[in-house]
């Protein structure tokens, strides 16, 4: 399981749990500028009692050209309820996912493991388009190309439970698989001591579901 340390990620790995699966947690440092993010992946690694959590180091500043891994400025908004556009933003990192997943599948296939989760998410993904169903469907099918398990016939899937769900859907979802919400974090650009922006997208997204929620709770 691919743990970021944001909601997404910590209730695909709640969600696998609930299907009996033993999970893994592999959370990467790419020099991302939300860094905090892998001490709240910890945090959920330990609350749900993964059966492992390994933090591996890949430096995407080399690449460079997203506002999350070189000296971009992170978009915001006036105020935490302007509408998210659809339109790929530069917190996009290039082909992060593909590399993730990939990194994910060979741990995975070392561990003679055949099932991959990541919360990727095809309603609220902020214009990511490696968040889609195409790509999903894509990298399913390259996994089962690439490897050894695959091609001898013992199948890889890949799970992608909030593939089609909204925020709000996610976030009731977390609740209900009890998930540390509070020890999750969403922001691209959050304080040292990990307090949140509250208006760039993914604090937006959050902040707007969190509102309904309650809202629906009420």
């Amino acid at each position: 399981m691919l743990l970021s340390g944001g909601l997404d990620s910590a209730t695909v790995a709640a969600w696998l749990q609930r299907e009996g699966y033993s999970v893994i947690g592999l959370s990467i440092d790419y020099g991302q500028r939300h860094a905090v993010e892998l001490q709240a992946a910890a945090r959920i690694a330990a609350a749900l009692d993964l059966d492992e959590h390994l933090v591996m180091r890949l430096d995407m500043r080399v690449f460079g050209a997203s506002a999350l891994t070189a000296d971009i400025d992170v978009p915001k908004a006036g105020d935490a309820s302007s509408d998210v556009d659809a339109d790929i933003p530069v917190t996009y990192v290039p082909a992060r996912n593909t590399i993730f997943l990939s990194l994910a599948l060979g741990l995975a296939e070392s561990r003679g493991a055949h099932d991959l989760g990541i919360g990727v998410n095809a309603l609220d993904y902020s214009g990511y388009p490696d968040c889609r169903p195409d790509f999903v469907a894509k990298f399913a099918e390259l996994a089962n190309l690439a490897t050894r398990e695959g091609v001898e016939g013992r199948p890889i899937e890949l799970h992608t439970p909030l593939l089609h769900l909204s925020k709000l859907e996610i976030l009731q979802l977390a609740h209900e698989l009890h998930v540390p919400v509070a020890d999750t974090i969403s922001c691209y650009d959050p304080s040292v001591s990990g307090t949140a922006c509250g208006l760039c997208d993914a604090c937006r997204l959050r902040l707007q579901a969190e509102a309904a929620y309650e809202e629906f709770q009420s």
